[in-house]
């Protein structure tokens, strides 16, 4: 099956969710007109991504408040599914979440970040774990951010079904953490070594722009199941696609030969 996913790197304004979601919609609208099926949109996308609980707590909503409404409504009137990275609200809990929409406008899922880094964690609560979502194209593993640097975790998806791996993030840096090699480069890797170890695509959508003193990284890439770099962008704001194949002779000749996931040896590492 072919099918045409896109990533819709955006850099939105912290707090001004109408002028975020404007965004949103013109840059779904563009991978659509580009055929896309799928429009991966980042962490935070809806939202800017806040620092403190007070900025979180401004800018949340419930999975199936008004933003969701909103962002349905884009998804229906391209036809398209549509995954955006938003701050949900729950009771007295906040989440860093990413909810996912069919071409009809429906809600299908709401995932909450699992894996909170540094300062992360005195904002929102962890997520439950795992989430695969079963769709029209694919059963999509979703994860956000942080998430992807557990090899364990997207393994734990893939294991339980997903076909492709849908990662909203916003990595950051500053001059110092660039210094070290946590750069556009290394967060393309950490998309195609995902994919190749597992087998299966992965879809990883950045922020892009400035906040908090940290410039989001960007460099947004769509990976093949052998871990080729299908699409990817710069450090600014864009849209690419790329035609994923996933029962074509070549997936499936590098799936007879690449058999990382049957070859594990867990009685050596548990």
């Amino acid at each position: 099956m072919a099918v045409t996913v896109a990533c819709a790197q955006v850099a939105p304004v912290l707090g001004d969710v109408p002028a975020n979601l404007a965004a949103i919609s013109s840059s779904a609208r563009e991978a659509a007109a580009g055929g896309a099926s799928l429009v991966v949109l980042p962490e935070c996308a809806v939202t800017g991504y806040p620092f403190s609980r007070s900025d979180a707590e401004a800018v949340a909503s419930p999975a199936d408040g008004p933003v969701a409404e909103e962002l349905g409504t884009v998804a229906a009137s391209l036809g398209v599914h549509l995954a955006a990275g938003h701050i949900e609200s729950s009771g007295a809990d906040l989440y860093d979440a990413l909810s996912l929409f069919g071409p009809d406008g429906s809600r299908l899922a709401t995932y909450r970040k699992a894996h909170l880094f540094s300062t992360e964690r005195s904002v929102y609560a962890a997520g439950p774990g795992p989430l695969v979502v079963d769709t029209a194209i694919g059963r999509l593993g979703l994860t956000v951010c942080y998430d992807l640097i557990f090899p364990e975790y997207v393994r734990a998806l893939v294991d339980a079904g997903a076909t492709m791996i849908v990662n909203a993030t916003n990595w950051i840096t500053d001059p110092w953490q660039t210094g070290m090699g946590w750069d556009g480069s290394m967060v393309r890797s950490l998309a195609r070594v995902r994919a190749l170890e597992n087998g299966v695509p992965v879809v990883m959508s950045c922020l892009a722009g400035a906040g908090g003193g940290f410039t989001s990284i960007g460099h947004s890439t769509i990976a093949s199941a052998s871990g080729r770099v299908l699409a990817s962008l710069g450090s600014e704001e864009g849209v690419t696609t790329a035609q994923l194949e996933t029962d074509d002779e070549d997936t499936r000749r590098w799936s007879s030969i690449a058999t990382y996931r049957a070859d594990r040896r867990p009685d050596l590492y548990g």
